[in-house]
C-alpha cells in the first residue's frame, strides 16, 4: 500500500504533529478545544496509556475536524483496538515488519519508525514512503536527516524526539520533512494541571513558527 491520499497530506499541511499522553479519556475534550482554538488540527495520542483509545474516540466524535492518529504502536493488539476506536493514521516508534503488515491489510495508514539505512529499506520494501524518523535528535538531527535521505530521495520524514520551538525551524526547512512530532505544547504537565488556555497558545504560536519555517525554505 502507498501513500493514502488526504490523510497525509493533511499532516504535510499543518507541518506539526502534537505528540499526546492522556491519563483520562474525558481529558480528550478539552484538549480537543485547545488544539481546535490554536488551529492545531492534527493530533497522535500515543498508546503508552491504557487512555488511549478512550481519548481517540472521544476526539473522533466530539472534533471531527482534528485528524486523529494512534502513536506508539508496539503490539498487535494496539493496532486492533486504534482501529476499534477509528484511528485515522497510526505511528510506530520503530520497523516492526508484524505491526506494519497489520495496519496496511487493515487499510490504517501508517508512519513507521526509523534511524538508519537499514530500516528506511524495510519500509520501502512495505510500500511505506512516509516515515517516523526517531529518536531524532539522539539519532543525530538534521545531519543524520540530510545522510539518510541521500539515497532515497522518494522518502519523506516526520522527525520526532528532542524537537521543540528552538528547532523546529530546521527540520522544516529541508523539503523532505513533511512535518515534525512533538510534546512541548502539550506536556503531560500542562494536561495534568488543566492548563488549556496555554496549551491553545503555544499551539498557535507552533503553527504559525511551522508556517514561517515553511515560508523562509521557499524563498
Amino acid at each position: 500500500m502507498m501513500e493514502t491520499p488526504g490523510t497525509f497530506e493533511r499532516i504535510r499541511a499543518t507541518g506539526i504533529v502534537p505528540v499526546i499522553r492522556l491519563e483520562r479519556p474525558e481529558d480528550a475534550l478539552s484538549l480537543g478545544r485547545a488544539l481546535v482554538e490554536g488551529g492545531l488540527l492534527v493530533a497522535e495520542v500515543t498508546f503508552r496509556s491504557a487512555a488511549a483509545p478512550g481519548a481517540i474516540r472521544l476526539l473522533r466524535r466530539e472534533y471531527p475536524a482534528i485528524l486523529v492518529g494512534a502513536g506508539t504502536l508496539t503490539k498487535p493488539d494496539q493496532v486492533r483496538a486504534a482501529l476499534d476506536a477509528g484511528a485515522s493514521f497510526a505511528v510506530s516508534p520503530g520497523f516492526n515488519p508484524r505491526i506494519v503488515d497489520l495496519c496496511l491489510a487493515s487499510g490504517l495508514p501508517i508512519v513507521p519508525g526509523v534511524n538508519s539505512p537499514t530500516e528506511v529499506e524495510l519500509a520501502l520494501e512495505k510500500g511505506c514512503e512516509l516515515l517516523k524518523f526517531f529518536p531524532a535528535e539522539a539519532s543525530g538531527g538534521v545531519r543524520m536527516l540530510k545522510a539518510l535521505h541521500g539515497p532515497y530521495s522518494e522518502v519523506s520524514f516526520v522527525p520526532t524526539g528532542g524537537i521543540d520551538a528552538g528547532n523546529l525551524a530546521s527540520y522544516l526547512s529541508l523539503p523532505y520533512v513533511a512535518a515534525i512530532g512533538g510534546s512541548w505544547m502539550v506536556t503531560e504537565e500542562l494536561i495534568a494541571a488543566g492548563g488549556w488556555a496555554d496549551i491553545a497558545a503555544l499551539s498557535a504560536e507552533a503553527v504559525g513558527l511551522a508556517r514561517a519555517a515553511r515560508t523562509l525554505a521557499r524563498e
